[in-house]
């Protein structure tokens, strides 16, 4: 919750990769977390250890974000009730 209020976001991006075995061959990767838009430091810094440590090369990656709590979605709640 204090990261949301950080403005950081819950990201998402599907990465398009080159087979390493079959180089005609597409697979995809679904990476999620919370990073800053628009300069997503996270996914950046996620790309460039998979361009240097790994043998698939990238071929696409579509990013989408949704900021989850904003400030002004957030109110006090009057009263708390707990159910056992």
């Amino acid at each position: 919750m204090s990261r949301q209020l950080q403005g950081y976001s819950l990201t998402t991006a599907e990465i398009l990769y080159h087979m390493p075995d079959h180089p005609g061959l597409l697979q995809s990767f679904l990476w999620q977390n919370y990073d800053l838009a628009p300069r997503f430091p996270r996914l950046i810094g996620f790309l460039d250890f998979w361009a240097h440590n790994l043998d698939g090369t990238l071929a696409q990656v579509c990013v989408a974000h949704r900021e989850l709590v904003s400030p002004a979605q957030m109110r006090l709640v009057g009263s708390e009730w707990r159910l056992n």
